[in-house]
């Protein structure tokens, strides 16, 4: 049995705080929020998903050190933009060579940092892991088989991790090549809302197919230029999250972009999404990384122009279709 912190009390980080339990693990749990950490207390319920009982063996925490100490696996499954802040509160209470994982999708805008660059930058001698795939909460809590990425350069940590999150409904792949992992999460998210915009403009099959495979196309080749591996693209964290996220009711981004395709402002769909929506988070930094690397992503600044310019989606879909002709 390992004992497991988890910083971050929402979906994602309840689902898998169930998971784990049920499989065995000692399971403490701490958000920032205290009416949040009473209310998971008291109800056993998480509010976005409300038919998941909460085992009255996981704990909860205000205090985040009580998170941090004597554990086999520390886990942050905060928002993107709050994982550096997160860090910085834990550092104190995290020992050297503490296997940190990390399940939030994202790159810091300011640093162009992956996540478990951002941990090790605010807790450094830390052994990092990303957890990345197609993995929506709602259907990890009703342990639907999943398959998942434990990304890291140590491979023991990763092995660790995987060993941790095994179970007969969670299925743990390692890869060594953690940036792409990362970049994969990130991007994917991007593309995740220009299906949506496409959905919600009243486009169909063949144009959302289209999207998912030009933007895993562009995911791919921003990849290869920062040196990550094809391979990874292709797989879980890649094509298969890109996927799941582009076509799930379940997506939050998916969701987003929908509104936002029916005429929705960028602003109010995001508000009525009610929870993060990491591909807008992520916008920045791609476009940043698009610029930095010499690398065309007519997807991803397409659908930067109608979420952070105000462009209109369907005009910027015939722009897409009017590009310059090119060999695939």
């Amino acid at each position: 049995m390992a004992q497991v912190g988890i910083l971050g009390a929402g979906t994602w980080g309840m689902a898998l705080a169930r998971m784990l339990y049920n499989s065995g693990h000692g399971v403490t749990v701490w958000s920032k929020l205290p009416e949040e950490i009473r209310s998971l207390r008291e109800t056993r319920r998480q509010a976005n998903l409300p038919d998941m009982v909460i085992p009255e063996g996981i704990v909860f925490t205000e205090q985040i050190e009580d998170c941090c100490r004597d554990r086999d696996l520390l886990l942050f499954a905060v928002p993107s933009v709050f994982v550096r802040a997160t860090a910085r509160e834990a550092a104190p209470f995290v020992p050297a060579g503490q296997i940190v994982a990390d399940v939030a999708k994202g790159i810091e805008a300011d640093t162009l940092m992956t996540l478990t660059e951002v941990i090790r930058d605010e807790i450094p001698g830390i052994r990092a892991v990303a957890l990345s795939g197609p993995t929506h909460a709602e259907e990890v809590a009703r342990d639907l088989p999943t398959t998942i990425v434990s990304a890291s350069e140590d491979t023991e940590a990763a092995e660790r991790t995987q060993d941790i999150f095994m179970n007969t409904c969670m299925r743990v792949y390692t890869n060594p090549d953690v940036r792409g992992v990362e970049l994969c999460g990130a991007l994917k998210n991007i593309m995740a809302l220009a299906a949506g915009i496409s959905e919600g403009l009243g486009y169909g099959d063949n144009t959302k197919a289209a999207l998912i495979t030009r933007g895993l196309a562009e995911m791919t080749r921003l990849g290869e230029k920062m040196n990550c591996r094809p391979a990874t693209f292709a797989g879980l964290a890649g094509m298969g999250d890109l996927i799941v996220t582009a076509t799930s009711r379940h997506s939050r981004n998916n969701r987003c972009g929908y509104l936002i395709g029916t005429g929705v402002p960028p602003e109010e769909a995001i508000r009525r999404v009610g929870m993060v929506v990491e591909g807008v988070n992520a916008l920045p930094a791609a476009m940043t990384l698009s610029r930095r690397y010499g690398v065309e992503m007519p997807l991803a600044w397409a659908v930067n122009r109608v979420i952070r310019e105000g462009a209109d989606p369907a005009a910027e879909v015939r722009r897409l279709m009017e590009r310059e002709r090119k060999a695939e």
